[in-house]
């Protein structure tokens, strides 16, 4: 489980590719406190470590993966968001996120809110998300400002900007979305 709360920025350093499978090569900050077989969420991804070389570590992304995630569009050079998974007992600063994408979503719009920024994005998918909800938008816990029929709002700080890849999101931008788990289980029941 995961809090949204954005550790770090990691960088890709290195892409392989075996038959259906992408090695991700990444660096972060905190590579030397990894160990193998750790979960740590990349644009909101859970994924295992597989292996550790100096300041690089290595994350195997299976076709399922890459199909309902951003990662697979990911090129050398480029950061994501990263969080390890929570310790418990800790404070959950953000909500509770399970690092599971549920789908993709597209920046279409970006305004300047002269103290914050709103990211409009657009969906293609079932679940629905509701105004003052939660969202988690590549690995980053957020409250929905608009919610309409796929699509959504939110408004951004200077500081999640600067400390996040929101820094980088542009009108076009593919990003990972997580939709609330309360929220999925609830429609879940109504649906039934």
């Amino acid at each position: 489980m995961f809090t949204g709360i954005i550790e770090a920025l990691a960088r890709v350093e290195k892409i392989e590719r075996e038959n259906t499978n992408v090695h991700f090569t990444f660096s972060c900050p905190f590579t030397h406190e990894l160990k193998i077989d750790q979960s740590v969420a990349h644009n909101g991804c859970c994924l295992t470590v597989v292996a550790i070389n100096e300041s690089n570590y290595t994350l195997t992304a299976i076709d399922e993966t890459l199909k309902r995630t951003n990662l697979g569009l990911l090129k050398v050079g480029d950061v994501v968001n990263v969080e390890r998974c929570t310790q418990v007992g800790s404070r959950l600063d953000g909500h509770i996120v399970q690092g599971h994408v549920d789908t993709t979503g597209t920046c279409t719009a970006i305004h300047d809110l002269g103290g914050s920024t709103e990211f409009v994005f657009t969906y293609d998918y079932d679940d629905v998300t509701v105004s003052k909800g939660s969202i988690t938008v590549n690995g980053v816990s957020l409250t929905v400002v608009q919610s309409e029929d796929k699509l959504f709002s939110v408004h951004i700080i200077p500081y999640t900007i600067e400390h996040t890849n929101f820094h980088g999101i542009k009108v076009g931008s593919v990003v990972n979305l997580e939709f609330d788990i309360i929220g999925k289980y609830v429609k879940r029941i109504l649906g039934k």
